[in-house]
C-alpha cells in the first residue's frame, strides 16, 4: 500500500537532525527525499560507531527512505543542478543562515519565480527578521537561549542541558506540519510559498505553554514558571528496590493513592483538596509522595496502583527498552538487512495509517550512492552526469 505522501518528492538541502529527521518521518509516510551532500556528505555520517567510514550511528537515526545525491554548492555548476533538481520537487527545504543562503543564490524568490507551485521551507536559529538572524546556532545554543536551561537548575543547582537534541526534534516536528500544511494550501487551489522554521521562538514557544504561568497577563497575575515543576521534589521516587514515576492527578487518583498507602489521614487534609491547593502546596505533597513511595516495592506499587487507574511507572532504563514488552508486542523493533552495513536495528514509524501506512521503503543511503540516477531523473543525459563526476560537481558512490 502506498504511504500517505506517496507522489510527493522533497529536495532536502540540511544537516545534522532538524532538517534529516524532519524528512525521514516525511519519507515513512511514502515521500521520495532526496538528500542533497556536499562531497564530504553530512557531517552526522562520521559520528558514532560504525561499520563503514560514512554510516555513523548518529547518521543513521535520521536518514532512512532517502535517495543520496552529491552536489558541490561551492561551483555555479553545481548551484545550477541544484536549480533544476528543484523543479523536479514538490518541496525544498534547506537550513542555511539568511546571509550564506543569499550568497548561495537559494532565496525563495530565485525559486518562486520558476517555480510558483514550490513549497519552500528554510530552518534556522532565530527568526531571519530578528538581531540574530545571523548567529550560527545548534541544539545547546539554543536550549541556552530559551529559557530551558536555566529552568533545570531547579533539580541541579546550576543550569543544564536536557540530554536530548530538544531543540532540534520539536524543530522537526515543526517542519513536518509545516510542510504538510503547505502541500494541503497548494492542493486546495493555493500556490507554492515559503515557509520558515526557526528554532529558537519555536522552543520558547515549546518551554513557554506551561511556564508564562501569571505572565500570561497584563499586568501579571503571578510569577513565571508552572509550579508544581518547578519543584525539587518532583522526581522519580525510590522504592525498596528501584525507582518509580507516580502522578496521581485528579481528586480520585490521590485518595485511591492515600487508602492503598494506609494515609487516610491525608484524605482530608486541606492543603490536597483540590488541584488548587495541590499546586500550591506541591513541595510539601511531592516530599510525602517521596516518603510513601520509599515503603514498596516498584512491583508491588505497580499492581496496586494499576488497579486503581492511577498513572504510574517503573522507570525503565535504555538498555531495557530493546526488549521492552510493549515495543516487542507492537513489532517497533525491526531487523533490517543493509546491503553494506549488514544487520541493522530499525525503529519502526511510530504514527500508524489505517489505509496508507508508513513503512521502511529504503535503508540509509551510502553518499552519493543515487546521484546518477537523480541527475537522470532531472533530465541529464548519461554523457553531461560523465561529465559531472569528472569535474567533481557530483560523485556517485561505488
Amino acid at each position: 500500500m502506498a504511504g500517505a505522501l506517496d507522489g510527493i518528492r522533497i529536495i532536502d538541502l540540511t544537516t545534522v537532525i532538524l532538517g534529516p529527521w524532519a524528512t525521514q518521518m516525511l519519507g515513512d509516510m511514502g515521500a521520495d527525499v532526496i538528500k542533497v551532500e556536499t562531497p564530504m556528505g553530512d557531517m552526522t555520517r562520521y559520528n558514532g560507531p560504525r561499520r563503514s567510514e560514512d554510516m555513523g550511528a548518529f547518521y543513521m537515526g535520521a536518514n532512512r527512505n532517502k535517495r543520496s545525491v552529491v552536489i558541490d554548492l561551492t561551483t555555479e555548476e553545481g548551484r545550477e543542478v541544484l536549480f533544476k533538481l528543484v523543479g523536479t520537487a514538490d518541496v525544498f527545504l534547506h537550513n542555511f543562515r539568511p546571509k550564506v543562503c543569499k550568497k548561495l543564490g537559494l532565496e525563495y524568490e530565485k525559486f518562486a519565480e520558476a517555480y510558483p507551485d514550490l513549497v519552500y521551507c528554510a530552518t534556522f536559529g532565530f527568526r531571519s527578521d530578528g538581531p540574530m538572524a545571523d548567529r550560527p546556532a545548534y541544539d545547546d545554543i539554543i536550549q541556552a537561549a530559551s529559557g530551558l536551561t536555566d529552568i533545570q537548575s531547579v533539580i541541579s543547582g546550576e543550569p543544564r542541558f536536557v540530554p536530548t537534541i530538544m531543540a532540534d526534534k520539536t524543530s522537526s516536528f515543526h517542519v513536518v506540519s509545516a510542510i504538510m500544511a503547505g502541500l494541503l494550501h497548494r492542493e486546495r487551489g493555493g500556490t507554492g510559498q515559503a515557509i520558515e522554521i526557526p528554532m529558537f521562538e519555536g522552543l520558547v514557544d515549546f518551554v513557554m505553554v506551561e511556564h508564562l504561568f501569571g505572565e500570561s497577563f497584563i499586568p501579571p497575575e503571578g510569577d513565571m514558571g508552572y509550579t508544581r515543576l518547578l519543584n525539587t521534589a518532583r522526581r522519580p521516587y525510590k522504592t525498596k528496590n528501584g525507582y518509580l514515576a507516580v502522578l496521581p492527578y485528579t481528586d480520585q487518583n490521590w485518595q485511591d493513592l492515600f487508602d492503598i498507602a494506609g494515609r487516610d489521614d491525608l484524605k482530608d487534609d486541606p492543603r490536597f483538596a483540590g488541584i488548587a491547593m495541590r499546586i500550591k502546596h506541591s513541595q510539601e505533597i511531592y516530599d510525602i509522595l517521596g516518603d510513601i513511595v520509599a515503603t514498596r516495592t516498584s512491583e508491588e506499587w505497580q499492581r496496586d496502583l494499576d488497579a486503581r487507574h492511577v498513572p504510574v511507572q517503573v522507570v525503565v532504563k535504555k538498555e531495557e527498552l530493546l526488549e521492552h514488552e510493549q515495543l516487542t508486542a507492537t513489532g517497533f523493533w525491526q531487523t533490517k538487512e543493509h546491503p553494506t552495513e549488514g544487520t541493522l536495528r530499525v525503529p519502526s514509524p511510530p504514527v500508524q495509517f489505517s489505509k496508507s501506512p508508513s513503512s521502511v521503503r529504503r535503508l540509509q543511503p551510502r553518499l552519493g550512492e543515487h546521484s546518477r540516477e537523480i541527475l537522470a531523473e532531472a533530465g541529464y543525459s548519461d554523457a553531461e552526469i560523465d561529465a559531472l563526476l569528472a569535474s567533481g560537481v557530483t560523485k556517485q558512490f561505488g
